[in-house]
């Protein structure tokens, strides 16, 4: 199978890439600014907003398929009021390009389980029949990708929960718990300082969500929305307790206003029946992504 993938230096688009060429597909893929070389892969040089770049991209590729993972993906960031036109732009006009680049092949758009909105606590484990309703910025970027998606015919729709791992960039919470854990654990002032700890997600190792995505590429419905999610949700507090007792470091944890966002979800928890309907599993547990995410940090 020959796989472009958008976003290929990113931290999911990275590990598909490895997880790809492992199993002996054609990569090739999309970036912005500087790339260092992904060995066995093709790196075409395309912004989202640059629709020509794009096809060129494709041309030279001719892919089986397209696996569309670029964006912005800060959910907080996204509420600033001068970020929030990046998002709409980068996230809606970037995929609608990559959609008419991609001329009638098939395209795998990485959406995110934030479209659906405010769920009670008794209507999940959540399904993709569910109606989305987005209650943020970045949510709304994605459900209207979803609907260009649809609209185009030949896309398949990834609803990702929260995917967690080694290479996830600082501005998400794991990063950032791992990053104050090295400082405590160098001797520096022993707080953590964190937001809203109730809230509770469903987390997915990266590289069970690279999987999904092979799988998607190859046996996805277009038309069809899929759940990446493992079924389970965990609350922040117990994760930073979990990180913690792996890293070795203890830390008294103060809360933190300006981390909070503007509407945090209670609870987002999501059933991936269609996805393991295709043979799909998660293969890797929580503290399996917690221990590499602390192993990956630099040394001190």
């Amino acid at each position: 199978m020959r796989v472009l993938i958008t976003g290929i230096g990113g931290f999911v688009g990275s590990r598909l890439a490895r997880h790809l060429l492992d199993g002996g597909d054609q990569v090739s893929g999309t970036y912005i600014n500087s790339l260092a070389a992904i060995d066995g892969a093709d790196l075409h040089e395309a912004d989202l907003l640059d629709r020509a770049a794009l096809e060129g991209a494709v041309e030279a590729a001719n892919p089986d398929v397209i696996v569309h993972l670029a964006g912005l993906a800060q959910i907080g960031e996204a509420w600033k009021g001068d970020r929030m036109p990046d998002y709409f732009w980068v996230n809606v006009v970037g995929t609608e390009n990559i959609l008419a680049a991609a001329a009638g092949r098939k395209v795998v758009i990485a959406s995110s389980a934030d479209v659906y909105g405010l769920v009670p606590e008794a209507e999940q484990p959540i399904p993709e029949s569910r109606p989305i309703s987005p209650r943020s910025p970045y949510g709304l970027t994605k459900a209207a990708a979803e609907r260009l998606a649809f609209a185009h015919g030949n896309a398949v729709v990834a609803r990702s929960f929260n995917m967690i791992g080694p290479g996830q960039s600082s501005g998400f919470v794991l990063p950032d718990f791992a990053k104050q854990l090295a400082g405590i654990a160098r001797d520096a002032d022993p707080v953590m300082r964190v937001g809203n700890l109730s809230a509770r997600r469903d987390f997915v190792h990266v590289d069970d969500g690279a999987a999904a995505y092979r799988l998607l590429a190859a046996k996805g419905e277009p038309g069809t929305a899929y759940n990446i999610a493992s079924g389970r949700a965990f609350s922040i507090d117990e994760i930073l307790r979990r990180l913690m007792d792996i890293a070795g470091v203890s830390a008294r944890v103060e809360v933190d206003p300006e981390k909070f966002r503007a509407v945090d979800l209670s609870l987002l928890q999501g059933d991936a029946g269609r996805l393991r309907a295709l043979g799909w599993q998660p293969l890797r547990s929580l503290d399996d992504a917690l221990s590499e995410l602390w192993r990956s940090l630099p040394e001190p």
